[in-house]
């Protein structure tokens, strides 16, 4: 660990990925460097936000204590909650915007397995809301959020993110108040798209301006659309697909009946599917309706983020701006956990992604901080490190095919829980029929 009063900066083996002098270097751009050396010097203070993430259930100080508990024979301050908070107003959000801007990225090689479909990496957006204390200030930025049973518990905001599904690292992000909706937000992440790519989204993201921002980019589109959205076929392909336009961009419609059959029986829904790659040949329609399936891989961040890191809890901030830098402190430590996922599942060529559990990768990375160790390795070259090796020796099964959005599972609640199956007799298989005698 580092000396002195910065003793207690380090995240553990995760420092590898998020080393002293990059924290130091978006100190610097951000002007928040400290003017003197004092018990919480700014590059700690950052690795405070950060360690808050992994330990989201409690508090500061707790926190705090789990960042000098390895520090034996250290001497380490003992700061107040109050200076704790004080020393939190002052780094602000900045640095950690900074930071998330140095590390997302989707982690994917040439090789990875699951990234890439015919050469384009394969990325998703989707949205969705995060709880937030119920404080004055919070209250006057963010409203509540309406349900069934009337009003929700806390405020919410809504956060974006563009998602490489292969590794589910996350590329870009955007939040804000739920008062704008998702296509509101969407535009933001367009700055980091490039040719190459191909965007997986969901129905409520079929506008003409984005999939025009998109294609502007170089990148292309596949985006459910409203089966009665009404599309002239310019020209209909063998495999059963049509030509058309949204707005200035030349499309391709695929409409299709996927069959889901389960251990509960089948069920069928009719999918209509736009895309910008409009040749029939070098891009099937039956593999473009199989590549959607992969937009639930930006669910599953979801699931990460709020379930597994945050386990369903509110955030802690109690004023905007403290809450702007909580979620980009979020996003740093879940991309830092993704990106030393990717890098153990790379050693292995024919190893999916999918199959390294970020579980074991999260409740490692928390043994390691508590204990400090693997902040420094001077011995030699290790890409892998513990948490790779233990994901490594605990790889799970091979994905199974997703069929239902959304379950609601709670232990607390006295009802059942909508849509479940019995997950131990589950198995799934689709069938596909491409629809060419529809009229749009």
């Amino acid at each position: 660990v580092a000396a002195g009063p910065f003793a207690p900066g380090h995240l553990g083996e995760l420092t590898r990925i998020v080393p002293f002098e990059m924290v130091d270097e978006v100190l610097s751009e951000t002007g928040r460097t400290q003017q003197r050396i004092r018990d919480l010097p700014s590059r700690v203070v950052v690795y405070l936000l950060l360690a808050g993430a992994l330990f989201p259930g409690i508090g500061w100080q707790q926190v705090w204590q789990r960042l000098t508990a390895g520090l034996e024979g250290l001497q380490t301050a003992t700061p107040t909650a109050g200076a704790l908070a004080q020393a939190r107003r002052r780094v602000g959000a900045g640095p950690l915007r900074c930071l998330f801007d140095l590390l997302r990225g989707p982690a994917a090689g040439i090789g990875t397995v699951g990234a890439w479909w015919r050469g384009l990496l394969v990325c998703a957006v989707d949205g969705t809301l995060v709880a937030v204390p119920d404080s004055p200030a919070n209250q006057a930025e963010f409203i509540r959020h309406r349900c069934n049973n009337g009003g929700a518990g806390y405020p919410s905001l809504r956060l974006l993110v563009l998602v490489s599904c292969g590794t589910r690292t996350v590329l870009d992000a955007v939040f804000g108040p739920t008062a704008n909706g998702e296509t509101f937000y969407a535009p933001s992440l367009v700055r980091s798209l490039r040719e190459g790519m191909i965007v997986l989204l969901d129905r409520n993201f079929a506008v003409q301006a984005l999939v025009e921002a998109i294609t502007g980019t170089g990148a292309h589109v596949l985006v459910r659309v409203k089966e009665h959205r009404r599309l002239p076929v310019l020209q209909r392909f063998p495999d059963g697909s049509y030509l058309s336009r949204l707005g200035a961009v030349a499309v391709r419609v695929v409409d299709c009946e996927i069959t889901v059959s389960t251990s509960q029986g089948r069920r069928t829904a009719t999918y209509r599917l736009v895309t910008t790659l409009t040749d029939s040949h070098a891009h099937p329609a039956a593999e473009l309706i199989r590549l959607y399936h992969e937009r639930w891989e930006v669910e599953t961040s979801y699931l990460e983020i709020k379930s597994t890191i945050l386990g369903g809890r509110v955030l802690r901030a109690q004023t905007p701006a403290g809450v702007a830098q909580e979620v980009f402190a979020l996003l740093v430590t879940y991309q830092v956990l993704r990106l030393a996922m990717a890098d153990a599942t790379g050693i292995r060529p024919d190893t999916d992604p999918d199959r390294a559990s970020f579980s074991i990768a999260l409740n490692t990375a928390r043994d390691l901080l508590v204990q400090a160790a693997g902040v420094f390795n001077d011995t030699a070259v290790d890409l892998v490190g513990i948490i790779g090796r233990r994901v490594l020796a605990d790889l799970m099964p091979d994905r199974r095919i997703r069929t239902r959005p959304r379950v609601v599972k709670r232990a607390i609640s006295k009802y059942n829980a909508r849509g479940t199956v019995d997950r131990t007799s589950y198995k799934a298989t689709i069938s596909i029929d491409i629809l060419t005698t529809r009229t749009p």
